[in-house]
């Protein structure tokens, strides 16, 4: 079997399970999220993806801080189980503190993909990168925009990886898509109550 094969089938179960952990607001989506960034980090090296790549690098230290977050909510509560993380919306008074963040992230990474790598990708890559810094942030917070961030990220992956050959990562990611808009309308539900 192919190895960049195995791969993608392995990074597409890990996707699916760290989905549907996160759609139910379940802790043990950090630790799927640990796991999951080595193997799609390897995918992404090979094809040249290096802003994708060295995001792997970013997940998995933000999975680090995402799950202690949670746990130090989760810890606030009594009853101490996954359903205490409150769900929230994000302030709008953060919105321009992220906005700049998306906007240096990009400029950075894409002068770094285009001085020095060979990426025939760099304002793709760049873009889905930085915006996955900011998502991943709001998922720490467990903010239900971050489902609308993901949404962005999700659509400019499939184009990508479509391009650069590892269609059923490709696939995935337009699982991904569908599962963005549901879990936005679970989260934005859940912050209601």
């Amino acid at each position: 079997m192919d190895w960049f094969l195995i791969l993608q089938i392995t990074g597409i179960v890990l996707g699916l399970l760290y989905l549907w952990l996160e759609y139910r607001a379940d802790i043990r989506l950090w630790v799927v999220g640990l796991v999951m960034p080595m193997v799609h980090g390897a995918l992404y090296f090979e094809k040249g993806l290096y802003a994708d790549f060295s995001m792997q690098l970013y997940y998995v230290l933000a999975g680090l801080y995402g799950w202690l977050m949670w746990r130090k909510n989760a810890a606030r509560h009594e009853d101490n189980t996954q359903q205490s993380i409150d769900i929230a919306h994000t302030p709008w008074r953060i919105v321009p503190a992220l906005v700049a963040v998306y906007a240096v992230a990009h400029v950075g990474i894409y002068f770094f993909l285009t001085e020095l790598t060979n990426s025939t990708v760099p304002f793709w890559d760049s873009c889905s990168t930085a915006l996955c810094i900011v998502a991943m942030w709001l998922l720490s917070r467990k903010y239900v925009e971050q489902w609308l961030v993901w949404l962005v990220v999700d659509a400019i992956s499939v184009g990508l990886y479509f391009y650069k050959g590892i269609p059923f990562t490709a696939g995935l990611y337009l699982l991904y898509c569908g599962l963005a808009v549901a879990g936005y309308l679970r989260w934005k539900k859940a912050a209601k109550h």
